[in-house]
């Protein structure tokens, strides 16, 4: 009985890597310097000092493209471990001082009125920056509910507001800031310079940077 044994040869083909775009600049240089040097004048030469300053000069503006081009490759890349990380928050509430999504039912602000103050009052606005109401609450940092409610009032539609928080000495005004509150974060999602940004819900974008707090949805 003959057995037939079959053996396979495997040819590796060698690969050529075609010279990068650095390489290919530094030989055009060179030809460029080599023509420079066969028609300078011989009466008056160029110093080699000269040379060597342009050589120096050219290596350095290279190597600087190549360290900008790492750079930007190590932003990239710590903006994708950023994006990873920012995934795990949505479904959570996060805090920052963003425009309030108001649907109808109360919404829980942290006030953080400034030293000295005697009085704090919230001041609302809509998305085209009109005065809609003006409401005293207490001096302090504890959570408050803010119902909503116009000048009169009536409740507010829904909508987004964007809510200030004026603190008082007396009747001057020696601190207005963005109130912050809790909303869920439903996406995450690169903002190129400006790092990773969230959407809260109602489609409001805070960057991740602007987030003091985060915490599970209460139950």
């Amino acid at each position: 009985m003959d057995v037939t044994s079959a053996s396979s040869a495997t040819t590796v083909t060698p690969t050529t890597t075609a010279p990068s775009k650095i390489t290919s600049d530094f030989n055009t240089f060179l030809k460029m310097l080599t023509v420079q040097m066969q028609n300078q004048d011989p009466l008056n030469p160029i110093d080699s000092a000269d040379y060597a300053v342009q050589l120096a000069t050219f290596s350095g503006v290279e190597q600087q493209v190549q360290t900008n081009k790492l750079l930007a490759d190590l932003q990239g890349r710590f903006q994708q471990l950023g994006m990873a990380e920012m995934a795990s928050w949505i479904g959570k509430e996060a805090r920052s001082a963003a425009p309030v999504r108001y649907d109808g039912s109360p919404v829980t602000l942290s006030p953080n009125p400034a030293v000295g103050a005697t009085r704090t009052v919230l001041a609302v606005k809509d998305s085209q920056g009109n005065l809609l109401s003006r409401e005293e609450i207490p001096v302090s940092a504890e959570p408050y509910q803010w119902l909503g409610a116009g000048t009169d009032g009536s409740p507010l539609p829904p909508g987004v507001y964007s809510i200030a928080l004026e603190s008082l000495n007396g009747e001057t005004v020696i601190s207005s800031q963005p109130v912050e509150h809790y909303a869920r974060v439903v996406e995450a999602k690169g903002g190129g310079s400006a790092g990773t940004k969230l959407v809260l819900e109602g489609g409001i974008e805070v960057a991740a940077s602007d987030v003091t707090a985060l915490r599970e949805p209460p139950g």
